[in-house]
């Protein structure tokens, strides 16, 4: 289905009026096609959805799957490369344009606490849970899926020197495998954990000397 297309049929049961809701979609449209973003793009979110979509049918609870999937389309609307306050910007815009759209106040502020959990990926609530593990669905693609992945953030940070990348992008790497699970979904875990950990151990090698 058309993202777009997809975004209508999730807000047109709110009641938003159509015009609103054209708007709001098309500003997300413009803002996932910024020139600075390469991995941070429509067709993240659209990955990102899919996932939303496959937990829920695999059975993973969720109190809220509207905001969920609300929060799928907003958790990067505001991406500046290296920036610490990107969640906390995409956050407050969601909660403007969502109340412009008629989305109650309920439900707004969840919408911002799960974009929020997509910063430091430690979800508490099955909500989170789900969101953040859809977030880091692409650490368990193939080879090949996973090397495009991290060819598109490091083109995102071109403008820092390769050192300087190496030793950053290292330092993540390690510290997402050093944590017990990197999933926090019982589907993610059994489905994706381990090849998201070759996928990173991988890397990861790439980047350290010899």
């Amino acid at each position: 289905m058309d993202l777009l297309a997809r975004w209508s049929g999730l807000l047109g049961p709110l009641g938003a009026g159509r015009a609103a809701v054209t708007a709001a979609g098309d500003e997300l449209v413009r803002r996932y096609g910024e020139p600075q973003r390469r991995y941070h793009v429509l067709d993240h979110v659209a990955a990102v959805l899919d996932d939303v979509d496959a937990l829920l049918a695999a059975g993973e609870p969720a109190s809220d799957p509207v905001a969920v999937r609300l929060a799928a389309w907003y958790h990067d609307a505001v991406y500046r490369p290296g920036a610490a306050d990107n969640e906390r910007a995409s956050a407050e815009l969601a909660g403007e344009r969502l109340a412009g759209l008629g989305v109650g106040a309920e439900r707004r502020v969840r919408v911002g606490a799960l974009i929020l959990a997509t910063r430091e990926h430690r979800p508490d609530g099955p909500d989170e849970r789900v969101l953040v593990d859809a977030d880091l669905a692409v650490l368990a693609g193939s080879p090949d899926a996973y090397a495009a992945y991290a060819v598109a953030v490091r083109a995102e940070y071109v403008a820092v020197p390769e050192p300087a990348w190496r030793a950053g992008r290292a330092a993540f790497l390690r510290g997402m495998l050093a944590r017990p699970a990197l999933y926090a979904t019982e589907t993610m875990r059994e489905r994706a954990e381990d090849t998201a950990r070759r996928n990173l151990a991988r890397e990861l090698r790439g980047l350290d000397p010899p």
